[in-house]
């Protein structure tokens, strides 16, 4: 048996995937098919642990189970290890978010009701890393994302898209395999919504030209002092966290009126902090100060 493909993908595509496959031959690797068609048995990954917790307590057996959200430009992933995981259990165990790492891991799914299915990773490795290979990555996964899109473009002209058809136009066998399964499953795909996924993962890359400034002049722009509302968000972040698991986003949005931000002011604000670190969003709706 092969070493199934480590895929590169980016956390909005994979949380939106619904189909769990196996060919149902014994032994065989069971695959998370998501939207665009990647065919995912293992993943590698690197983003930013923005929140680790043990939840073993919750199986009753009194073995951790460490629950980790790791961030991308696009969403998160929900990655949990345990006993049969004892090295990446270990190592997530000691991490103090926020803080950039790559892992790889095994795609899986879980269903905690008929027609809920919601998307997890389970390591087999973690390493902390730097911000470089972080970008590097999301260079690297837009590439992977692209040309699932295309693929996906061509699928959808065929009658019917069938796997050889896709293999010969030079697509490879397992990803022509997927799309033929997510179109199966998921019908048509809205590829705009991946199309502005795949932009804004690139664009994460490029803040120089988000304010439409040359690459010096944004350098030169990040090297001055904050300003005096960026200081008072700040200040307002750390105060409103009270328990160290972030500020609530609707108390921060009150704090902020009663200084004299508006709501569009302090979301502009906020989302520069976000973008050069000084913030970060353990969880949806929870603000915290690096």
């Amino acid at each position: 048996m092969q070493r199934e493909l480590a895929w590169r993908i980016f956390a909005g595509e994979y949380t939106d995937a619904t189909l769990e496959h196996s060919s149902g031959e014994e032994r065989a690797p069971n695959y998370v098919i998501t939207p665009l068609g990647a065919k995912v048995n293992r993943l590698f990954l690197v983003g930013v642990i923005t929140d680790v917790e043990d939840v073993g307590g919750n199986g009753g057996d009194g073995q951790p189970m460490w629950r980790v959200r790791l961030t991308d430009p696009t969403g998160t992933f929900q990655v949990y290890a345990g006993q049969y995981q004892p090295e990446a259990a270990a190592m997530l165990s000691q991490v103090k978010p926020p803080a950039f790492a790559a892992v790889m891991g095994k795609a899986r799914t879980y269903s905690p009701e008929d027609g809920v299915i919601y998307t997890s990773v389970r390591p087999e490795m973690v390493k902390l890393v730097d911000a470089s290979l972080r970008d590097y990555w999301i260079l690297e996964t837009a590439q992977e994302m692209r040309k699932r899109l295309e693929a996906l473009k061509e699928a959808e002209a065929m009658n019917p898209a069938t796997v050889d058809g896709l293999v010969a136009l030079g697509y490879r066998q397992g990803l022509s395999e997927g799309i033929v399964l997510a179109l199966q499953h998921y019908g048509k795909v809205d590829l705009d919504r991946y199309q502005s996924m795949l932009h804004d993962a690139l664009r994460y890359l490029l803040p120089e030209f988000q304010d439409g400034v040359s690459a010096p002049a944004a350098a030169e722009k990040k090297k001055k002092p904050d300003t005096e509302e960026e200081r008072l968000v700040l200040e307002i972040v750390e105060t409103l966290d009270r328990d160290g698991k972030g500020a609530s986003w609707d108390e921060i949005v009150d704090a902020a009126g009663k200084k004299g931000l508006s709501k569009e002011q302090l979301e502009e604000i906020t989302n520069r902090l976000l973008d050069d670190g000084s913030l970060y969003e353990p969880i949806l709706g929870k603000i915290r100060r690096i």
